[in-house]
């Protein structure tokens, strides 16, 4: 046999086995779909079984554990100490009545005929800290409360604080899904954050303008809570309970300006400055200033027992997005991705792609978090094949997903069931006025994203 058809037989056989990988990553992600939507097994058992499969399926007997410890460990190392001081803060602020404080100053501010405005402003501000889930328990006694004094509709305040909290949640990396993405894609964090926030802003207008269309002349009740005069004379000042959600973002978007302003700089406050804008120092700073919330608070809490609870919270949190790193970092060594990434490069239909796999993922299997650590597992390959291997190019891909992963929240997704418990509407009513706004606002931002990268 010559040298031509060797190459041509090694071409055949490579053509063949990629085929094959193909086929085992698709049923990879369909089995998670599967296990964590309709039989409901725990996502982390289900990440690990089936990263476990995969890799047997893939990759050499003797590389599979030092694989999957690598995934696990690398995303671990990357995200822990965020997550975990973000958690803190977000206890704190629960504790001592600080979202509280946050929420009846902005509703003081708008009054009652800007209850959809003072909601909005309450969900998204907090939320930027605070985990999405968390942030609607906490909060879901104001929404009663606001829907209750202006006498406007539940589900409408219900699906606007849900839809604020949310918009943050997939689009800025304080959150787990958007800061495993960027850390896997190699984005800075502050320009993240940054841009997260400026396009979660439009995205969010727009759903809350849609949320008020469609509950136009559908007669929902407000809230029948029953509305009690608040003590606020218990709750902290409204300054010093936004100090430790504000600060850490403040200091880490001056610490992005400087960095694009003075490159390579070595100046002593330029260092500085930039130590104290790296993302886990900011987060630490605004947890020191929560505590400092906490002490002068006059709603008591322990030391002891804040840090348990910000571990409990987040340790489920940090073990499910560590797992996702996992199984990313496996599909990426079985190849499939680069070679998906050829054909879909040829095909030219750029942010598109890690869009469209995102709103798969979330559509089907409900963890907005699963599906855009996933994604990012399967378009980190695709980088130089679909243009988007440069910083601008890293940062919209990125952006990209977390649109995908707000589309569409519905029953698979544990969010909207906190959503609906915790307001006491009816499901189909949350999925009519909620649901459809996370499409809307998922889309809406995608568009954002993307028209704003075809003028970078």
């Amino acid at each position: 046999m010559n040298k031509f058809h060797i190459f041509v037989s090694n071409n055949r056989e490579n053509h063949k086995t990629m085929i094959l990988f193909s086929i085992y990553v698709a049923a990879a992600i369909l089995a998670i779909i599967v296990l964590t939507s309709r039989l409901k097994v725990n996502a982390f058992a289900s990440l690990f079984i089936v990263s476990f499969i995969l890799a047997l399926l893939t990759i050499p007997f003797d590389s599979i554990l030092s694989t999957m410890k690598t995934g696990f460990g690398n995303t671990m190392a990357s995200i822990s100490f965020i997550i975990i001081f973000g958690a803190t803060i977000a206890v704190i602020l629960e504790k001592t009545g600080g979202a509280f404080s946050i929420a009846n100053y902005i509703f003081s501010k708008t009054g009652k005929s800007k209850a959809p405005l003072a909601t909005a402003l309450t969900g998204f501000i907090p939320g930027l800290t605070i985990f999405c889930d968390t942030g609607f328990i906490i909060l879901s006694g104001v929404a009663k409360t606001f829907s209750a004094r202006s006498k406007v509709a539940m589900p409408m305040i219900a699906a606007i604080l849900g839809c604020s909290l949310y918009s943050v949640h997939c689009l800025i990396p304080t959150h787990p899904g958007a800061l495993a993405a960027a850390e896997a894609l190699n984005v800075n964090i502050g320009y993240m954050i940054l841009a997260g926030f400026l396009f979660a802003v439009p995205a969010t207008a727009i759903a809350c303008l849609y949320i008020k269309y469609m509950v136009k002349g559908k007669n929902y009740p407000p809230s029948t809570v029953e509305v009690e005069k608040m003590d606020t004379s218990r709750l902290p000042s409204v300054g010093i309970s936004l100090l430790p959600v504000l600060l850490p973002i403040l200091l880490i978007a001056i610490s992005s300006l400087i960095k694009s302003l003075y490159p390579g700089s070595l100046s002593g406050a330029i260092t500085a400055i930039y130590f104290v804008g790296e993302p886990n120092i900011a987060l630490f700073i605004g947890v020191l200033c929560a505590f400092v919330l906490l002490w002068k608070s006059k709603i008591k809490a322990s030391f002891s027992e804040v840090i348990e609870s910000a571990i409990t919270k987040s340790g489920v949190i940090l073990i499910i997005t560590a797992a996702g790193g996992m199984f990313g970092l496996i599909i990426k060594e079985t190849g499939v991705a680069g070679e998906l990434g050829n054909i879909l490069g040829r095909a030219n239909i750029g942010l598109f792609v890690p869009f469209i796999i995102a709103v798969v993922l979330k559509t089907a299997q409900g963890s907005s978090t699963i599906a855009i650590i996933t994604t990012a597992a399967i378009i980190e390959p695709m980088l130089v094949s679909l243009g988007f291997d440069t910083a601008s190019g890293r940062l919209f891909a990125t952006l990209a997903m977390g649109a995908g992963s707000m589309v569409a929240s519905h029953a698979n997704d544990s969010y909207f069931w906190v959503i609906t418990k915790f307001s006491e509407i009816e499901a189909d009513v949350s999925l009519k006025v909620y649901s459809s706004a996370t499409i809307v606002m998922g889309v809406s931002s995608f568009l954002f994203i993307w028209l704003f990268s075809m003028l970078i």
